[in-house]
Parts: C-alpha cells; structure tokens; sequence
C-alpha cells in the first residue's frame, strides 16, 4: 500500500523568528496583487509586486550573507518554498549586480538594442536625471549610485 502524501511541512530550526517578517511580506504581496489597476498604465500594474518580490528576497539575503542570523538549512528551505528568488540572489552575489531591482533589467531581449535596462545607468552618467523603469519601476539600481 502507498504511503499518504500530506501537506504539512517541516519547518527548520530558527523558522518562528523570521516567519512574521515573511507573513507580513506575503500580507503585503496579496494586496498588491488585488489592488485596483483603474488609472495606472499597464506596465505600472505589476510594480508592486516586483517591489515586495524583491523586499522579500532581499530580506532573507541579508539574513544569511550580511547577518549572519540564519542558518544554510533554513536559508535553503526559504529559496525552496519560494520565499525568495534563488536567481536574483545568485545575481546579488557577483560584483556588480550588489543592488540589481529585477532579473529583467539585465536582460537584453526585452530592450531596444540588446542592452541593458536605463535603471542599471549610474546617475551621475545618466542624461535625464529622474528615470523610471519600465518593468519594475525602480529608479536607479547601478552600484555605482
């Protein structure tokens, strides 16, 4: 007879000291994701929820590389249940990428002339000196800023 899957997971030690922080992102990631488009540009639609995607990724980084506070188990469990973006970390980690917004940015397939997104531009580069991006609406995420 096959065994009976269940549904309960087995949180790791540590997991009740930063779960109100991921309850409390996810709260935030639900009603950015039903609040009311009227008024907004499509593109405008999903910056919210790249914003929050992002604060809780960047959250449970720095928990593990900067802090210190967790442990490889519980930071490998958030990355597994999808608490953070496994990608967007390992881009973080290179030189360079320390304070990327969104994988989109730095793709060249989704700009005009296989480059990289206006955000990635250092300010003190940039000709117009406020600029929005398109995909996540972040307004500047080179490291050099």
């Amino acid at each position: 007879m096959p065994k009976v899957k269940t549904n309960r997971v087995k949180y790791p030690e540590g997991w009740e000291l930063i779960e109100p922080t991921l309850r409390e992102l996810d709260a935030k990631m639900r009603e950015a994701e039903t609040d009311s488009h009227d008024g907004k540009r499509k593109c405008e639609t999903l910056w919210p929820i790249f914003k929050v995607s992002h604060q809780r990724s960047r959250y449970v980084y720095d928990l593990y590389y900067r802090r210190e506070e967790i442990s490889k188990e519980l930071y490998e469990f958030c990355l597994d249940q999808g608490y953070a973006d496994r990608s967007l970390i390992a881009k973080w980690k290179k030189s360079g990428y320390e304070r990327l917004c969104c994988l989109r940015c730095i793709q060249p397939r989704d700009h005009n002339y296989g480059t990289t997104c206006v955000c990635r531009v250092p300010k003190h580069l940039r000709e117009e000196k406020v600029v929005e991006c398109v995909h996540c609406g972040c307004q500047g995420c080179a490291s050099g800023d």
